[in-house]
């Protein structure tokens, strides 16, 4: 119960928080995750691909948390096999994502305890400090025991065109209708409201207190997202442009491919490279609205993987990342 409790501070698509556990009856080492069908968000998350990369930002959060504890917390991903996707909803809520076994362990250590209580998204324009040979070594180093793949990237030429598709991305999910109405069901006036829902953004947040028709919210926690006015999506565009003009670098996630194993790696690493990024005194907004794949969405989401993904990985998570300018808690 004690690393539940910590993993639920985990980011997720939506703050939807897409989780449900089950405590093994037999074994009080283990436990078993599972997707909760009455949390996606089908508009911007049809296929639900970040509703299960979420659940690897819950697995990675569990992880520190047993360590910090002095247990080392081992993975099964789908133990019984994987989802029926002809009938996701009753799968999710049949087939768990993964089987957790903890097991004491003297000498499991960590870093970055302290980073699961630090804000996952700041969406402030960022320093112009750049990102230190150390920094970048440090974090690229987690991709070496996953799966998926950490890029970051620095360079002036992927600046301007990350920067843009983060823009259209954006500009093309504030003209989405069935996007806002989705998002407008998640705001909520006080954080009290909010947290009494379990779900969702109070509008308050990072400095957007007084805004009551939109807040721009990150992915992966992830994904941003707000109302289908007019003012509300002139917002939102001006917020991003002005992340990315003031933006150290950009980090891609991605996978070979794109089965729903992939994704919950994607997401454990996504959560570790967080985690360890506030460790290292660094910031970060995940800009993944282009890589959704709704209707509107699919000329920008071709054009990323073209140039990003020619051999026909998917990209999972976009994040820019930098110094902060402001923190928050």
């Amino acid at each position: 119960m004690q690393v539940v409790a910590h993993a639920v501070l985990a980011p997720s698509g939506h703050n939807m928080q897409p989780w449900t556990v089950r405590l093994d009856t037999t074994d009080p080492n283990v436990l078993y995750l599972y997707t909760d069908p009455t949390r996606l968000t089908p508009a911007v998350d049809p296929l639900a691909r970040q509703t299960l990369v979420s659940q690897g930002t819950f697995l990675a959060y569990l992880q520190v948390a047993a360590e910090h504890l002095g247990y080392s917390a081992s993975f099964t991903l789908f133990p019984d096999g994987t989802y029926n996707e002809a009938d996701l909803k009753t799968s999710m809520s049949q087939m768990p994502v993964a089987k957790v076994t903890l097991a004491k362990d003297s000498s499991a250590t960590t870093a970055d305890y302290a980073s699961l209580y630090l804000s996952d998204t700041n969406r402030a324009p960022y320093t112009s400090a750049p990102l230190t040979t150390t920094q970048t070594g440090a974090l690229t180093a987690l991709a070496g025991s996953s799966p998926a793949t950490l890029s970051i990237l620095s360079d002036q030429p992927d600046m301007t065109a990350l920067g843009a598709f983060a823009i259209e991305g954006t500009r093309i999910e504030t003209e989405y209708l069935p996007a806002t109405k989705e998002s407008d069901t998640l705001f909520y006036g006080t954080e009290q409201a909010k947290n009494q829902a379990r779900s969702g953004f109070a509008v308050e947040g990072q400095g957007t207190s007084g805004f009551m028709k939109y807040f721009l919210q990150g992915l992966l926690t992830v994904i941003p997202s707000v109302n289908d006015d007019a003012a509300g999506a002139k917002n939102a565009i001006a917020m991003t442009g002005a992340g990315v003009a003031h933006t150290a670098a950009y980090a891609l996630i991605s996978t070979p491919g794109n089965t729903r194993t992939e994704q919950v790696q994607a997401g454990i690493l996504y959560a570790q490279f967080c985690l360890h990024a506030r460790t290292l005194g660094l910031v970060m907004q995940p800009l993944s609205q282009v890589l959704q794949e709704y209707a509107p969405m699919a000329a920008p989401y071709a054009a990323i993987h073209a140039k990003y993904a020619p051999g026909g990985e998917t990209i999972q998570m976009m994040v820019r990342m930098g110094t902060a300018t402001t923190q928050y808690r």
